[in-house]
């Protein structure tokens, strides 16, 4: 495995709250590849424009922003988080807000944003062997990754998993709120314009609602250890 890891692209899709994140961290750790959260560079790039009071409506805004911006994931040893990097500075906390996470569809959508974010995504990887998860790394970003996967469960599970993730930041948020704000990141993701979250025809699909992470990354294992 370790002389094939150089060429290895596994691109795992799926909505907030399929255990995506966690399951590729430890993917990526077992196989000994680089662990690129996707999802997290738009986030960082949301950041930046709130925090420039850009108008997200101005699509020539964004793209100029994007062009002037430098994005770093870094995956410590032995740790199942990563840190994310926004122009030289720690921004992992600052970029799991609600308000945040509202804005994202702003960024996301602007194709000029999206196609620079994919070569960005695509250098990166292209350095290693790499576990991508996002909205569309098996339809975009890597389309013919050498394994695809896409991720789900049902919508009370999601919100739970998102809800004790914002608590562990003590974001003070209702579960309610959180089903809610999933729903209507749902519905923005699968009706964007560029780019929407969609199943590939030749991802394989699982269905995480009943499953523990250990079981999710241990059938992702057996396919690409078969």
């Amino acid at each position: 495995m370790a002389d094939r890891s150089k060429q290895l692209i596994i691109a795992i899709d799926g909505p907030a709250g399929s255990g995506k994140s966690t399951v590729s961290k430890m993917v990526a750790k077992k196989l000994d590849l680089l662990y690129l959260d996707t999802g997290a560079m738009y986030r960082a790039l949301t950041l930046k424009a709130m925090q420039a009071k850009l108008d997200l409506e101005n699509e020539k805004q964004l793209i100029d922003m994007v062009k002037d911006t430098k994005i770093q994931i870094e995956t410590r040893p032995r740790a199942k988080s990563i840190k994310v990097f926004l122009d030289g500075k720690d921004v992992t906390h600052k970029i799991r807000t609600p308000k945040l996470t509202d804005n994202i569809k702003y960024i996301a959508k602007v194709p000029g944003v999206r196609k620079c974010m994919v070569k960005m995504q695509r250098q990166i990887a292209a350095k290693k062997g790499a576990v991508l998860e996002g909205r569309d790394t098996t339809t975009v970003v890597f389309p013919d990754a050498n394994y695809k996967f896409y991720l789900d469960a049902n919508i009370a599970e999601r919100s739970k998993r998102r809800f004790k993730d914002l608590s562990a930041i003590c974001v003070d948020i209702s579960i309610e709120d959180v089903k809610e704000d999933v729903r209507v990141r749902d519905e923005s993701d699968k009706t964007r314009k560029v780019a929407p979250l969609k199943k590939a025809e030749d991802a394989i699909c699982i269905d995480t609602t009943n499953m523990s992470i250990d079981e999710v990354v241990d059938r992702i294992l057996s396919e690409v250890k078969s």
